[in-house]
């Protein structure tokens, strides 16, 4: 009952209930067709992995413009 609990609750917060869910899933349904869904998907994971990735490598980017800041005032 706990994970029904969170998805109602989850779903709440964007205002979308039940019937309005099934409809978007229909309509995807017709405009991409069955076999391009999973395409899209995987499209939609790969950029949240690079994403992901991205905030992983941000801390390092930060120190590096300080050093570029401290060269461009040295020039």
């Amino acid at each position: 009952m706990e994970i029904i609990y969170t998805t109602s609750v989850m779903l709440g917060v964007f205002g979308i209930g039940g019937q309005e869910l099934l409809l978007i899933i229909v309509a995807c349904l017709l405009l991409f067709g069955g076999k391009k869904i999973p395409e899209l998907m995987r499209g939609l994971g790969r950029g949240v992995r690079e994403f992901k990735r991205g905030q992983e490598e941000a801390p390092t980017a930060e120190s590096d413009n300080g050093n570029e800041e401290k060269l461009k005032q040295n020039v």
